[in-house]
């Protein structure tokens, strides 16, 4: 593909300053997905203590439940051998014991329920952090050498999962003349969710299924440009 390019001489300097350029935006693109990593960590942890403090407050409600229970319980025994009015009062008092005991029960199941979900968001959130690192780490050297050879710039699409890829030098008829796609990274498969000039869609899966199989991205870029390339002549 390199081979079909149009053989022009950028020169050293120019082509150094574009890496140079390149780099710094890239390094500045990592550097906010790890910032935003950390915000979201920070906050998270600020959740989790809000829902730990709200844990043992749940836990002395209970505490004190249990004791209002057992004076209740011991009031019931000594109440035994009263009047019918004592007994209406000890249906009352058995009757608030079991609710209470019904509530103890649903506090108990909402401690459980959130325990479960501190420890999924704590994955979660690890996983996307490990997530990130690694593919900060296997895209870069590559995004250099590639922009230097297809003529690329990577821009961001205002979304934060959301890629910008600009070709140039894919039109004989005007070098300058641009062609992109936008590539979505959310979710572990990505896909390409708009396109320019159009491309079929057919194409287009090809290459990002390709992408999702073996995470080459230069190969997928290369495939890309040539469809950029094809739909323009």
């Amino acid at each position: 593909m390199v081979d079909s390019l149009p053989n022009i001489n950028f020169g050293f300097d120019d082509l150094r300053d574009r890496m140079a350029r390149f780099t710094d935006r890239f390094d500045e693109f990592i550097a906010k997905g790890r910032r935003r990593v950390l915000e979201e960590r920070n906050q998270f942890r600020i959740h989790v203590a809000e829902l730990q403090e709200d844990q043992r407050t749940k836990k002395r409600e209970i505490e004190l439940l249990a004791q209002k229970t057992s004076s209740h319980a011991q009031s019931v025994t000594k109440e035994v051998a009263e009047t019918a009015e004592m007994q209406a009062t000890i249906a009352e008092i058995t009757r608030q014991r079991d609710a209470r005991a019904e509530h103890r029960d649903h506090v108990r199941a909402e401690i459980a329920a959130t325990k479960k979900q501190i420890s999924q968001r704590l994955a979660a959130q690890q996983q996307h952090a490990k997530a990130l690192d690694a593919q900060a780490r296997f895209n870069e050297p590559e995004l250099n050498f590639w922009q230097s050879h297809l003529c690329l710039r990577i821009e961001g699409a205002g979304m934060a999962d959301r890629l910008k890829f600009v070709f140039t030098h894919v039109d004989e008829r005007d070098w300058e003349r641009e062609a992109w796609f936008e590539l979505d990274t959310e979710k572990r498969d990505y896909r390409v969710v708009s396109v320019r000039p159009k491309v079929e869609s057919e194409d287009v899966e090809r290459c990002v299924e390709r992408l999702n199989e073996n995470r080459e991205l230069g190969i997928f870029l290369k495939g890309m440009r040539e469809l950029l390339v094809k739909a323009l002549k």
